[in-house]
């Protein structure tokens, strides 16, 4: 049952319930990207999360092998068809972040359910999580933009014949979720090494080198890749466009520090900050407006209308 405030509407019990809701939400959506094209779903190549391509099967996948693809070929060809399937692409992501914003992130992730699987046996076992401090969260921004400039100057490069062909998908061959995700459909191949020649080669080994090294960083802290993701960083920079919002009303906000523990990607400054709160590494996954103690302080708003609101007195 919904119920009217004076600042808009909010949907009672839905705050409380909002991680539930949100589990649903990752699971079908992960049944849907890796297994919807077996039943005729095909959600195209503007996906804003790590969908993977390589996945046999899979129902639609991540923008940024086609990002890789149109900045090659596109230059290569220079024809008009090419031109206008690559600007329907582009529109159709920034359409799609433009509406749900980094929820995509939060909520819909394949690669991100996997790593809050991985939280949920650690906490079974009983280890521990590693917290990176606010002073490696930037360098990790910076690293983040790195990744995004590396995957977008790789493919001019191939075309202007400074680099092999097999550069062209410079970040999908060393992507973690090109190793794992297939694995759900039941293809290994993309664990093996490819002796095709020296560059595949070395991909091969830094491909292996990332996913291990990906793995161990996911178990022993929580969205440990969405630290490094460079469609997080893409999608950030559409933040102006957005529709779907984490407000902060500051009359309402203690200061508790609740909001802050609760956030998996360690932003200290949900609670300092009382104007912006979702900042570059924020993934929308509004765990800290369930933690908020104070009613309203926290709130998810779309279109400017606030649709859920921190109910207050739970954790």
């Amino acid at each position: 049952m919904a119920m009217t405030t004076k600042s808009g509407w909010r949907f009672s019990g839905v705050a409380s319930r909002l991680q539930e809701i949100r589990c649903c939400v990752q699971h079908l959506s992960f049944f849907v990207l890796i297994y919807g094209g077996r039943f005729g779903i095909h959600l195209g190549s503007s996906v804003p999360c790590f969908a993977c391509p390589f996945v046999p099967g899979c129902g639609g996948y991540c923008y940024l092998m086609g990002l890789q693809g149109y900045i090659g070929f596109g230059m290569r060809t220079l024809s008009t068809p090419a031109l206008w399937t690559a600007f329907g692409w582009l529109v159709v992501f920034v359409v799609l972040v433009a509406v749900f914003g980094k929820a995509w992130c939060g909520w819909v992730c394949p690669f991100g359910l996997i790593q809050d699987w991985l939280t949920a046996v650690r906490k079974k076992l009983g280890v521990r999580e590693r917290i990176v401090p606010a002073s490696a969260q930037k360098k990790l921004t910076r690293l983040r933009y790195g990744l995004l400039l590396y995957l977008a100057v790789m493919p001019p490069l191939v075309t202007l014949g400074v680099l092999p062909e097999d550069f062209y998908l410079a970040f999908c061959n060393i992507c973690p979720g090109k190793a794992l995700l297939p694995l759900f459909a039941g293809e290994t191949k993309y664990l093996g090494l490819n002796p095709d020649n020296a560059v595949t080669l070395g991909f091969s080994f830094a491909l292996l080198f990332i996913t291990g090294g990906a793995l161990v960083g996911m178990f022993f802290k929580e969205r440990f890749f969405c630290l490094f993701c460079p469609l997080l960083a893409l999608i950030h920079l559409l933040k102006p466009l957005t529709a779907l919002g984490l407000v902060k009303t500051p009359s309402a906000c203690t200061g508790c520090g609740s909001c802050a523990r609760a956030c998996p990607m360690d932003i200290e400054t949900i609670e300092e900050d009382r104007a912006d709160v979702q900042s570059d590494p924020c993934i929308q996954c509004c765990r800290c407006v369930k933690a908020c103690p104070s009613r309203e302080a926290l709130n998810v708003e779309f279109f400017g209308a606030r649709i859920v609101s921190s109910p207050g007195g739970r954790s």
